[in-house]
C-alpha cells in the first residue's frame, strides 16, 4: 500500500488556482480521485469545525450512531460506546457556512470541470460530517458509493473536506485507482456490496489502493464508483470530516428510489 502518493494539485497559498489544470482533470478521470490541499478557505472550515464540535456536544439530531451499523470494531448496542456518533446528518440545515462551502467558486468552478455547466447536490446521500472517535470507531470495508444511489448514471462525484488532520493511525480513507472506470462481476461483492478482501480475483486491485493523508482545509474529490475504505482510529483524538455528493443537471434521481425523496441544491 502506498502512503502519501496520490494525485494532487499545487500546494495551497495566496495563488490557488480557482480551477483543475487538464493534466488534473485527465488525472482525475484516470484514477477517479484527485487532492486539492487547502482548498478550503480557513474561517469556513474553521466555522464548520465549530458546529460540528457543537453538535457532538448537545447531540443534535439527525444522527447515526457507530452501534446501529455494527461494523468491525463498532460497540454493541448494550455495552459501553453504544451511543458513539458515527455522523451528524443533515449538515447542510445545521448552519449556513455549509452551503458558503458549497458555493465557493473555486469548489464550483472544479466541480463544472468535471459535471458540466449545471451541478446539482443531492442532498439524499452524504450531506453529513463524518466523525470516528478513538475508543469506539469501526473499520469500513471497500466499497463504491453508487451501491445505494439510485440515478440515470453512476456518474457523482463526492467532495471530502478534512476539517482537522486525517491519517493512517486516525482511520483517513484508502482509494483503489482506476476502480471507478472497472465492470466488476456481481461475485466481487458480498451480499452487502462489500468488495470481497477474501476474493482471489480482487486481490490484484487491493495490492493497488493508496492511503489519502490530509491536512486541514484539504479536500479529496472522488468518481462514485471508486472503491474506497478506512479503518478505525487508532489516535487519541478524533477526526471530522464533511462531506457532499453532487451530480450534472443531466443525471436525475430515478423516481419512487431513496435518491429521489429529498431536496437538491442547484449550484449557481
Amino acid at each position: 500500500m502506498t502512503s502519501g502518493s496520490h494525485p494532487h494539485t499545487e500546494a495551497a497559498g495566496p495563488g490557488l488556482a480557482n480551477e483543475f489544470t487538464a493534466a488534473e482533470v485527465s488525472s482525475f478521470q484516470e484514477q477517479g480521485f484527485l487532492v486539492v490541499p487547502g482548498l478550503a478557505p480557513e474561517f469556513l472550515r474553521e466555522r464548520m469545525l465549530h458546529v460540528t464540535l457543537d453538535g457532538i456536544a448537545r447531540r443534535i439530531e439527525p444522527l447515526e450512531l457507530e452501534a446501529e451499523l455494527q461494523y468491525p470494531g463498532a460497540p454493541q448496542v448494550t455495552h459501553e460506546g453504544a451511543q458513539t456518533i458515527r455522523r451528524l446528518k443533515q449538515a447542510f440545515s445545521r448552519d449556513a457556512s455549509f452551503l458558503e462551502w458549497m458555493q465557493y467558486p473555486p469548489l464550483r468552478t472544479r466541480l463544472k470541470q468535471l459535471l458540466g455547466e449545471q451541478v446539482v447536490c443531492p442532498l439524499a446521500h452524504h450531506n453529513c460530517i463524518m466523525t470516528k472517535e478513538p475508543r469506539f470507531s469501526s473499520d469500513t470495508g471497500w466499497h463504491q458509493d453508487i451501491r445505494y444511489w439510485s440515478f440515470q448514471k453512476p456518474e457523482l462525484i463526492s467532495v471530502w473536506l478534512a476539517l482537522g488532520m486525517e491519517r493512517q493511525e486516525n482511520g483517513c480513507l484508502q482509494v483503489i485507482p482506476g476502480s471507478h472506470r472497472v465492470s466488476f462481476p456481481p461475485s466481487s461483492f458480498d451480499q452487502d456490496l462489500f468488495f470481497r478482501v477474501d476474493w482471489p480475483e480482487n486481490e490484484p486491485y487491493l495490492q493497488q489502493r493508496q492511503l489519502v493523508e490530509l491536512n486541514p482545509g484539504d479536500v479529496l474529490f472522488f468518481h462514485a464508483r471508486t472503491l474506497h475504505a478506512a479503518t478505525r482510529n487508532y489516535s487519541p483524538a478524533t477526526k471530522y470530516s464533511a462531506v457532499f455528493t453532487f451530480r450534472s443537471s443531466d443525471n436525475p434521481p430515478l423516481s419512487d428510489s431513496r435518491s429521489s425523496r429529498s431536496p437538491e441544491l442547484l449550484l449557481h
